[in-house]
């Protein structure tokens, strides 16, 4: 793969396989089979509806939807045409996706009116939007916004093409970061290409492998890590809208899946399922993981009963969405017990508070520079610069240690930031959120072991005067008004919170009754 000349963006390299893989199969879905020139051809065609729309280079395009075929095409369409899209977390409430929506101007959006239960168009029904043109709900609109365009041959669409560059924004994607204030990490084209074909090299994706992609589309795992990095390498995207276990194990029989990349609840799931019902994984190879600690006895389960040889562990962030990742190969106890070394092109020091390299094994910042490291948070420069320095190290906020070989552990976590089944949670951000109720005087959240999610959230909620609010009702009114995965899953009310001198509270206390 290193020896072909790199497309320069994500629609070139929709176009450069294409081009080389014509007739073989691109995407399955639903019984559905798109090879990538069926694939590309509708990317143009969506790019031409976009033209025809005024949608311009510079604009920001919105996809709040599950994983789906027309996820991508909605994509390739909106990045043709030169906008930037903005990925939506599926389990955001209409308050936090207005937000976003607001922040990014974006110009229109295109959602589902029925996930899970969720009709996402009446979540913003009393959101104040006033840069948003249109809703678009993908199943009922999407083909007559793609009938206003030209069709894939329209020329504009070469046009816009040609003017297509690897310094183009190509999304913004948000991360609260550790202040809870949620930020906008802009990436461009020439930081995801790169990035993503190193990817596919260190993980051995090759061309023809069936690669089931559960990671959210909102994700940079499931967005570039997956149906990107499966145009890079010429592998078949199998999408998914959401992680459920029979449906993932007919698709693992059913179209013969090669590679399943994940965090760890869902290896520990499919194994449990295995242990009680016995299905064929024989197609198995490769697994990437992350996001949480990873026993060694699970890698030895995943490579010995469900036949995922080439499991890795990796690390990354939506500032760069991949920094480090251990090799295919390496012993059981060293992907368990570290994140990998820095991917290539990319450079990691580990960094004391002064900024200077400590030596190797000693604890410190795990700094990251080079072509991934985001351009910045949107609308935001002081962010920025507290995030990335004048020299271009992207100062991540993770502590770790790194050994002789390169190979990065994490000791700690961002400043009390926990993970939830995959997802990064931001006490800061759900504190925020919590404080909304009327009843809630003060609040504070951090994380605390959980054996199926890894962690989970529990708030600690001092009550206004003259309220006396119950664990289910501030548990209700949470469903409500935040996105799932942040809920704290218990609650415990008390009088006061332990503060230091400054009035800051002291989450080491909290942390010690666990």
């Amino acid at each position: 793969m290193s020896d072909q000349p790199l497309p320069s963006t994500i629609p070139h390299v929709a176009e450069d396989a294409a081009k080389k893989r014509g007739d073989a199969p691109a995407i399955l879905e639903d019984g559905a089979e798109w090879s990538f020139a069926e694939l590309w051809r509708r990317g143009r065609e969506s790019a031409s509806a976009f033209l025809a729309h005024g949608v311009e280079k510079g604009d920001r395009i919105s996809i709040w939807a599950p994983n789906s075929r027309q996820w991508i095409v909605i994509a390739l369409g909106a990045l043709t045409a030169g906008a930037a899209i903005v990925p939506l977390n599926t389990r955001l409430k209409g308050r936090e996706a207005g937000d976003i929506l607001r922040r990014t101007k974006a110009k229109l959006l295109f959602t589902v009116d029925d996930f899970l239960g969720t009709n996402y168009p009446t979540l913003l029904a009393e959101e104040d939007l006033p840069d948003l043109q249109q809703i678009l709900v993908i199943g009922n609109d999407l083909d007559e916004f793609l009938a206003k365009g030209s069709g894939a041959d329209d020329p504009s669409v070469d046009q816009a093409l040609a003017s297509l560059s690897p310094d183009d924004m190509s999304d913004i994607m948000f991360t609260s970061g550790t202040t809870g204030a949620p930020k906008g990490a802009i990436s461009t084209h020439g930081r995801i290409v790169p990035m993503f074909r190193h990817w596919c090299e260190v993980m051995g994706l090759e061309a023809g492998e069936r690669y089931l992609i559960i990671n959210p589309f909102f994700h940079s795992f499931g967005f570039k890590a997956g149906w990107v990095a499966s145009l890079i390498a010429g592998a078949v995207t199998i999408p998914m809208p959401n992680f459920d276990i029979p449906a993932v194990i007919e698709r693992i029989e059913k179209d013969r899946v090669n590679f399943l990349p994940g965090p760890p609840t869902i290896y520990q799931s499919l194994l449990a399922a295995k242990a009680e019902n016995d299905f064929d994984t024989s197609s198995l190879r490769g697994a990437a993981t992350g996001a949480a600690t990873v026993p060694p006895e699970l890698i030895r389960r995943m490579r010995e009963e469900l036949g995922l040889v080439d499991t890795v562990t990796a690390y990354g962030m939506t500032e760069c969405s991949n920094i480090t990742a251990c090799r295919r190969g390496d012993p059981a106890e060293l992907i368990a017990q570290s994140c990998g070394k820095a991917i290539p092109g990319l450079e990691v020091i580990i960094a004391d508070d002064s900024g200077n390299e400590v030596p190797r094994g000693e604890t410190g910042e795990i700094w990251t520079r080079g072509y991934g490291v985001m351009l910045g948070y949107l609308d935001d420069p002081q962010a920025t610069a507290e995030a990335i320095d004048n020299e271009g190290w992207l100062h991540t906020g993770d502590v770790g240690e790194m050994d002789g070989d390169g190979y990065v552990r994490i000791t700690d976590r961002k400043k009390d930031m926990y993970i939830s089944g995959g997802f990064n949670c931001y006490p800061a951000e759900i504190e925020k959120l919590l404080a909304g109720h009327p009843a809630i005087e003060m609040v504070a959240v951090i994380g605390v072991p959980d054996e199926r999610m890894g962690e989970v959230g529990r708030a600690y909620i001092v009550p206004r005067p003259g309220h006396s609010p119950s664990r289910e009702e501030i548990t209700g009114w949470a469903k409500d008004n935040i996105a799932n995965y942040k809920i704290p899953r218990s609650v415990e009310i008390v009088s006061s919170l332990p503060l230091n001198a400054s009035g800051k509270v002291l989450k080491t206390e909290l942390r010690s009754k666990v």
